[in-house]
């Protein structure tokens, strides 16, 4: 039963030369369909090799061994025999005179009364005299296996003296010979077939090679399906690669219960880094969009006053500016918006510099004077506001005095410029169980939407209505300077670089800027600095 069809993933094309091309995921299928050393099949390999070596080595020594102890079973045998003729000392002739011994008339005469329907004995036993020939035992004469054995020793003497059994070849069958040297010269040749020796061996080796043959299949089997398994989490991670290959960021290697610590670290870490990846596309992007809106704003904020100084100069250079109060007035409108433009230019280097985080030259502040001379200032420009600072004593922090003064600086300018005059201001500095220091500046103007409030730190935003310390135009007048220089009045409104310029400033010494607002409770700006041992971050 097959289920839905899966829906067509579109990816994202990728630029090469200039022209958009879709990523070769098929390829990349292909390869690794069309490649015969696959990692399992390397590891099936392996273990199907050293087995069959292990198998080779132990059947080896199975059968040698085997060898060994049928071979040591007949040389015993022969041995005894041997040794009772050199022990009794008996000679031809007394063998001769015991004919009433049956067991030996029999091996002697082997194809007599019927015997020769039979099948062949193992068992050749044959005497020589030091020449050689073959002699006759109780008037039997010798068989054609009993002369094949004398023929196959060249010395019957020379034999006698070893005391082991060695292997010899009589009528085309493997025997093992020893001989005996009886007490008138004579020799005695003994031999035992070895034949069913061999045929247990090729029996021994056929079953091993079946057993063998077996256990290799099986293995191989059981190689492959456990490496399919072990490896399937691999498979994952080049399925999930070639789909990030292919712009769909969002894919994560899945995971797997029955997978094996390493692949589990492996696949960890690789979500580890495509979530990274994933982020740092995300910020990329995030980043080149407030580039490209910040490059329009600041085009449109640096074209108003150039719009507006480019026109009284055409009104000056066709004569239209005749009377003298109409000249100075046009004098100061252009040098109104020349000074506008350019605290615009500082607030944009200033927030340049704080983005290539220079090194600040830190040293002990204390930031309850530097709160103190804004407030003072702020009560000599608005003497009819009501300022309440909670700033005495010392509260030193560790930082750069003139980036404290401008984070001040705004946050009170902004105040003064965005609320209404009869909206008192709290200044409140304290210091925290953990020894950070905190600057709270809160104002009871008529606040702040919490969507406008979200984006009080981004570059040149701007509410209408509302108020407080992001500004009811600008989101941050931008001050400048001890006690916040800026000049911008609540006709003219701000920039919407003085948030950013706070947030700056607070971060580059490792601290943190918190907002807190809403519709007609004004709004609280909270700056928070680090111990003054610690160091600012990076």
């Amino acid at each position: 039963m097959t289920g839905p069809p899966r829906p067509r993933r579109t990816y994202r094309p990728y630029r090469r030369n200039g022209t958009y091309r879709r990523r070769p995921h098929h390829r990349i299928r292909a390869w690794r369909a069309g490649r015969g050393d696959s990692l399992r099949t390397r590891l099936t390999l392996v273990n199907v090799l050293l087995l069959a070596l292990g198998i080779t080595i132990a059947t080896g020594v199975s059968l040698f061994g085997l060898r060994h102890y049928l071979l040591g079973s007949i040389d015993a045998e022969l041995t005894g025999s041997r040794q009772g003729f050199q022990r009794t000392g008996i000679t031809v002739k007394q063998m001769e005179s015991l004919s009433a011994l049956a067991a030996v008339r029999d091996i002697l005469a082997p194809g007599a009364s019927g015997a020769s329907t039979l099948p062949k004995p193992d068992t050749v036993f044959v005497a020589v005299d030091g020449s050689g020939r073959v002699l006759s035992l109780i008037g039997i004469p010798p068989s054609e296996r009993q002369r094949a054995l004398a023929a196959a020793v060249e010395d019957p003497v020379a034999a006698a003296r070893h005391d082991t059994a060695r292997d010899v070849d009589v009528d085309g069958e493997p025997y093992r010979m020893t001989a005996a040297q009886l007490r008138d010269g004579s020799v005695v040749l003994l031999a035992k077939s070895t034949k069913t020796v061999h045929k247990s061996l090729q029996r021994a080796l056929k079953l091993d090679l079946a057993s063998g043959t077996l256990l290799l299949v099986l293995l191989a089997m059981i190689t492959l399906m456990g490496a399919s398994r072990t490896l399937r989490p691999l498979e994952d991670m080049v399925e999930t690669a070639s789909a990030i290959a292919e712009g769909d960021l969002t894919r994560r290697t899945p995971g797997r219960h029955d997978s094996v610590a390493e692949t589990e670290q492996l696949r960890l870490a690789l979500n580890s880094m495509l979530q990274q990846v994933e982020s740092a596309h995300m910020t990329r992007e995030r980043s080149a969009a407030q580039l490209r809106r910040f490059v329009a704003d600041a085009s449109h904020e640096l074209r108003t006053p150039l719009a507006a100084i480019r026109g009284y100069l055409h009104l000056y250079d066709r004569g239209m500016l005749r009377g003298a109060a109409e000249r100075e007035r046009a004098m100061a409108r252009m040098n109104a918006e020349a000074d506008r433009m350019g605290r615009l230019v500082d607030e944009l280097l200033t927030l340049a510099r704080l983005d290539q985080r220079p090194e600040l030259r830190l040293r002990p502040v204390d930031l309850s004077r530097l709160v103190r001379d804004a407030a003072d200032d702020l009560r000599a420009q608005q003497p009819d506001r009501t300022v309440e600072v909670a700033a005495n004593g010392t509260m030193l922090v560790r930082g750069d005095e003139s980036g404290l003064r401008q984070v001040i600086g705004n946050l009170l300018t902004n105040v003064r410029v965005h609320t209404p005059v009869a909206a008192p201001v709290a200044v409140e500095l304290t210091r925290s169980e953990g020894g950070e220091v905190r600057l709270r500046i809160a104002d009871r103007g008529p606040g702040m939407e919490g969507a406008d409030a979200d984006r009080i730190f981004d570059r040149f935003f701007r509410v209408t209505g509302g108020s407080g310390a992001g500004g009811s135009r600008a989101a941050g007048e931008g001050g400048s300077g001890a006690g916040g220089a800026g000049e911008g009045t609540a006709g003219t409104g701000g920039s919407g670089l003085g948030m950013s310029i706070v947030q700056a400033v607070v971060a580059s010494h490792g601290g943190e800027v918190a907002v807190e607002t809403a519709p007609g409770a004004g709004l609280a700006v909270t700056v928070t600095l680090p111990l003054p041992r610690s160091s600012p971050r990076p």
